[in-house]
C-alpha cells in the first residue's frame, strides 16, 4: 500500500544500502592494510645483514633496512587511517539505519491509520445499506 512515506522509506533504504557498501569497502581496505603490514614485516625479517664484506654492501643493506622500516611505518599509518574509516562508516550506517527504521515505522503507522479509516467507512456503508434494506421492508409491508 502506498503512503506519503513510501518514497522516503525507499530513499532511506537505498542510503542505508550505500552505507553498508561503504562499510564493506572500508573493511576491505583495513584487511588490505593489515596484509600489507604483515608482508612488510615478513620482508624485514627476510633481509639479511652482511657481517663481512665491502662497506658499500653494508651501506646498501642499511638503506634497504631503512626503506623497509619506512614501508612498515607507512603501512601502520594506513591501518590507523583505515580503522578510522571503518569507525566512520559504522557510525554512518547506524545513523542511516535509524533513519530508515524511523520512516518505516511512520509508514506502518500511516498504513494502520488508512486501514482503520477504511474499516470505519465500510462499517458506515454497511449501516447505510442495512437502513435502506430495513426501510424497503417496512415500505413493502
Amino acid at each position: 500500500m502506498k503512503t506519503r512515506f513510501s518514497s522516503l522509506v525507499s530513499l532511506k533504504k537505498s542510503a542505508m544500502e550505500k552505507s553498508e557498501q561503504a562499510l564493506q569497502s572500508a573493511n576491505r581496505d583495513l584487511i588490505s592494510a593489515k596484509e600489507a603490514l604483515e608482508l612488510s614485516y615478513n620482508s624485514l625479517n627476510d633481509l639479511e645483514q652482511p657481517q663481512t664484506g665491502k662497506i658499500s654492501d653494508i651501506l646498501a643493506s642499511r638503506v634497504l633496512l631503512n626503506s623497509q622500516r619506512g614501508a612498515i611505518q607507512h603501512n601502520q599509518e594506513w591501518i590507523n587511517f583505515a580503522q578510522k574509516q571503518v569507525t566512520k562508516a559504522k557510525e554512518q550506517l547506524k545513523l542511516t539505519m535509524v533513519e530508515h527504521e524511523k520512516f518505516k515505522y511512520l509508514e506502518l503507522e500511516e498504513i494502520k491509520r488508512i486501514l482503520k479509516d477504511i474499516k470505519i467507512q465500510e462499517a458506515k456503508d454497511l449501516d447505510e445499506i442495512a437502513l435502506m434494506t430495513y426501510a424497503r421492508k417496512n415500505n413493502n409491508l
